[in-house]
This record gives C-alpha cells, sequence and structure tokens, in this order.
C-alpha cells in the first residue's frame, strides 16, 4: 500500500525544494545605493539618461498595485516625483526622441494592467501625453488575456535624423504563436500619443507566464523570460519576421527566470542578465553570442546579489559619476525597494568567477 505514495511524495519534495527561496549569499555584492521604499510593491525600473550631466539622470520604478504607480528617484535613491493612483502599474521603459508637434520627446511607458492599456508619459518631467491611454489587446476574450505586464520599448532607425519608438507588450496569459503584441507609438496633432498594432508573436509554454521583455536596439534583438522554461529571443525588427532565434538558460535558473538586463559594453558586445529568482542571482550571458553563432548563449557567470526574489532589472553603461563609472545596474528586491549597484563590482564578479 505504501509503495504507492512514493512517487506523489518525491515529487512534492522536489517541487518544494525548487520553489523555495534561497537566503542572500554571505558572498553576496552589496548595493552602492538603496532607494527609497515605495507604499505597495515595486517590480521593474528604467533608467532615463540625462543629455548634458548624467550624475543628474533619473530611474523610473513601478510599484505595482492597485492604487500604485510610477516613482522617479534621483541617483542618491531618493523619491524626486511620481504619479500614482494607476491600476496596478506592471513594467515601465523608457525611449527617446518621439517625434510629437515637430519636438523629439523623451518618453516613459509603462503597462497598466488592470486597466488594458498603456500610459505614456514624457521625461523627466513624468506628465502623461497619452490621453488617458492606449488600449491594449483589444479583441482578447480569455481571463486575463487583456492584462498588460511586461514592456520593452525598441527605437527603429528610419534614416540619421528619424526614428520609429514601437512597444513590445506582454501580458499575463495569452495563446502561444501570438503572446507578445507590438505597438508601433506616433505623436499627435494635439500633443498626445497613440499606438498602433503592427505585430503578434511570440512562443509561450504555457507554463508559468511571460513578464520580462528586453530590447537590444543595436543588434536587433527582443529577449523575453518565458517563466520555468528560458528566454527566447526573436527580431524585434517586425520586418525581419517571427522565427524564434533562440532558447536558452533552460536548465540554469532554480525556477523563474525573470527580469532580464543587458549591459553593453559598446555596439556588438556586452552582457545579459537574467533574474535566478528563487536563488537571488543573476544569471549572465555574452551579448554577442558564441564565436561563429551569435544566437549561442551559454551561462558564463551567476552572480549572488543582495536583492531578495528579484523581479525587474536595468543595467547602462554610461559614466553617472564617482559611484558608477562604468555604468550601473538596478534590480528591484523585496521590501519595495530598488538596488543601485555600480557595475565595477558586477565585473570584478564575472572576471574572477567564470563558469567555464
Amino acid at each position: 500500500m505504501n509503495k504507492l505514495f512514493i512517487w506523489p511524495t518525491l515529487l512534492l519534495l522536489a517541487t518544494s525544494c525548487q520553489d523555495r527561496m534561497a537566503p542572500v549569499a554571505d558572498n553576496a555584492i552589496k548595493p552602492t545605493v538603496i532607494t527609497e521604499p515605495t507604499p505597495n510593491d515595486t517590480d521593474d525600473p528604467a533608467i532615463w539618461v540625462h543629455p548634458d550631466d548624467p550624475t543628474k539622470s533619473l530611474i523610473i520604478g513601478t510599484d505595482k498595485e492597485v492604487g500604485g504607480g510610477l516613482y522617479v528617484y534621483d541617483l542618491q535613491g531618493k523619491i524626486v516625483n511620481k504619479f500614482i493612483d494607476m491600476e496596478r502599474p506592471n513594467n515601465v521603459d523608457v525611449a527617446y526622441g518621439l517625434m510629437i508637434n515637430g519636438k523629439k520627446t523623451d518618453i516613459a511607458v509603462t503597462t497598466e494592467r488592470k486597466a488594458h492599456r498603456l500610459r505614456v508619459f514624457s521625461l523627466p518631467d513624468l506628465t502623461p501625453i497619452d490621453n488617458g491611454g492606449i488600449p491594449i489587446f483589444e479583441g482578447e476574450m480569455g481571463e486575463e488575456e487583456r492584462d498588460g505586464m511586461g514592456i520593452a520599448l525598441y527605437t527603429k532607425q528610419i534614416d540619421s535624423a528619424e526614428v520609429e519608438i514601437q512597444a513590445i507588450v506582454g501580458r499575463k496569459t495569452g495563446p502561444s504563436g501570438s503572446y507578445l503584441w507590438q505597438y508601433k507609438l506616433a505623436g499627435n496633432s494635439d500633443g498626445t500619443v497613440s499606438g498602433e498594432v503592427i505585430r503578434k508573436f511570440g512562443t509561450y509554454s504555457g507554463k508559468k507566464e511571460i513578464e520580462a521583455i528586453a530590447v537590444d536596439n543595436e543588434l536587433g534583438y527582443v529577449y523575453y523570460s518565458d517563466e520555468t522554461v528560458g528566454v527566447r529571443k526573436y527580431y524585434a525588427d517586425a520586418e525581419k519576421g517571427d522565427e524564434e532565434l533562440a532558447l536558452f538558460a533552460q536548465d540554469d535558473a532554480q525556477r523563474d527566470h525573470e527580469g532580464i538586463a543587458i549591459y553593453k559594453k559598446d555596439d556588438k558586445t556586452g552582457y545579459l542578465l537574467v533574474s535566478n529568482q528563487q536563488n537571488n542571482t543573476f544569471l549572465v550571458y555574452k551579448r554577442e553570442g558564441e564565436a561563429g553563432n551569435p544566437h549561442e548563449h551559454t551561462l558564463i557567470a551567476d552572480i549572488p546579489v543582495s536583492t531578495v526574489e528579484c523581479d525587474g532589472a536595468d543595467a547602462l553603461h554610461v559614466n553617472f559619476g564617482s559611484q558608477f563609472p562604468n555604468g550601473i545596474f538596478i534590480a528591484m528586491s523585496n521590501g519595495n525597494v530598488f538596488h543601485l549597484y555600480d557595475w565595477n563590482i558586477l565585473q570584478d564578479w564575472i572576471d574572477q568567477h567564470p563558469i567555464k
């Protein structure tokens, strides 16, 4: 009789071990700055670079609850602005130079999950310029199929002077093959921004959800985490088709593959960093892939961080001053905060603890 219960028991134990949150490691790297806390639940950060003085750059982060909002921080972690009372803002991204009434405007775009829309804000003032929001996943009928979650902004160079900004948006659930929708953003004569669907794509395993999305503008790729499965890679440009270029990191995470950050050493090289959420580490891969195969991404490091249960992350290679001379890495942590790391700390770990 007891033999009948051996396999279910073992399966339960294996699942429990996999789901258990690891403690922060004794050798975890320490943040340079921790932001002031928000009232609810931080989730995803994005960086806006000041055009004249990078030390005055800003971090925009989501506070993910009904009644939450976008919070703006300086590089010392102090909250300097906010837009609140939103219906569960989930993820956020930043882009530069959207043409509105003949003026180039920097923008932050967030998914407002329970309102089924995108919200667009001008930067650095964080003023809404979307006439109340851009509806997303219109016509989808399934439960939670209109609940926007992940977002990444793709800047497509049209010519030397003109760019087109497109939002690649994920959701709580949806069909494989069209889980992600891509919207072309455009400025209107009244000073607002609207969006037009130009693409539906993206394989989905059906196992959990897709939240983290990141775009590499220079190399032209979009990455997203199919949680518990791996990281999927496609062309960011809709005109290049919907072929999946890579699925990697399948065996590298303890359970959930979460936030994705791209650190660019130059236009072609750098690192992809993926949150190994239950392990409180970040998986590191070469941005450019392996020699002879740009779509082969092999684990080269696993960095223990002080963040706990990290969802969203971002990275940028800019001299932000004495605290962040070679760039910054930002990761959400439990406690309603974001951790800001001097990139040099991560680079030292990658150099000193390579995975062969």
